[in-house]
């Protein structure tokens, strides 16, 4: 569900093979339902993405299914919101292992179906949180900061191998892990809503290789809203008087482009 499911769809629609990977069988099947109706082929794989050898056994049955693997979305993600202090060690690692280590153990067991493929993909998904930080969000923060640098460090190894490796930092997305946390923090109001996971980005190949389509957000926080307009494609938050207090928060141009 959420926002993989969001992406799924848009690969679909664009008549890929796709294979969900997960813990949630249940939802899983659900989701290989929806895509099969819009005529593509799907299978769900059950897999703890944090354990080598499931995500090993993973890979393994993909390959047999599809004959290859053209594109890798790290998406598994959760959150404990508690301020620093309140938070243990074991809700620290769980949240870490879950949001950042799993991307590594996927993007490291995939990377010979990558290259194999010769144009592979690898999309891992960050969070405006990425780029700045809450009190609630202390694990969680820290685990999508990690994710844009481990990105820049895969699209910097793996480019003399044609993998593209770029990561997406979504802004508030209505989905089921964005809702408690919206519940629970007052000081921090939505007042407009603009995306779901329909709106997330999807990669497709053209001319230049990768792309993709433009997530569009815009958060009230306090008095100052996020500008996500098509005048106005920096995301930017800005205060009621037009003056800029936080640069690239919220609304982003869909992929960060690594060097």
């Amino acid at each position: 569900g959420g926002i993989g499911l969001g992406l799924a769809h848009g690969l679909a629609d664009a008549g890929a093979s796709i294979a969900v990977v997960g813990r949630n069988e249940a939802k899983s099947a659900a989701a290989v339902a929806d895509l099969r109706e819009r005529g593509v082929k799907a299978i769900a794989v059950s897999t703890d993405v944090t354990d080598k050898a499931a995500v090993a056994a993973m890979i393994d049955r993909v390959v047999r299914e599809f004959g290859r693997i053209d594109i890798l979305i790290n998406n598994a993600g959760m959150s404990i919101r508690k301020p620093p202090h309140e938070l243990e060690l074991d809700e620290w690692n769980k949240v870490i292992d879950t949001n950042l280590t799993s991307a590594f153990v996927c993007s490291k067991l995939a990377y010979p179906a990558l290259k194999a493929s010769g144009n592979g993909k690898v999309i891992n998904i960050g969070s405006m949180m990425s780029i700045f930080g809450a009190s609630f969000a202390t694990a969680y923060a820290a685990s999508k900061g990690g994710i844009v640098q481990y990105t820049r460090a895969c699209a910097n190894a793996w480019a003399p191998d044609n993998i593209q490796v770029n990561a997406i930092l979504p802004g508030w997305i209505d989905t089921d892990l964005t809702r408690g946390a919206r519940q629970q923090v007052a000081r921090l109001r939505v007042d407009r809503l603009v995306a779901g996971p329909q709106d997330t980005a999807i990669a497709h190949e053209g001319p230049g290789g990768i792309a993709a389509e433009r997530i569009g957000v815009v958060v009230a926080v306090d008095h100052a809203h996020v500008r996500s307009d098509e005048e106005d494609r920096k995301g930017e938050v800005v205060d009621d008087a037009g003056e800029v207090i936080l640069a690239r928060a919220g609304a982003f141009e869909g992929v960060i482009e690594v060097e």
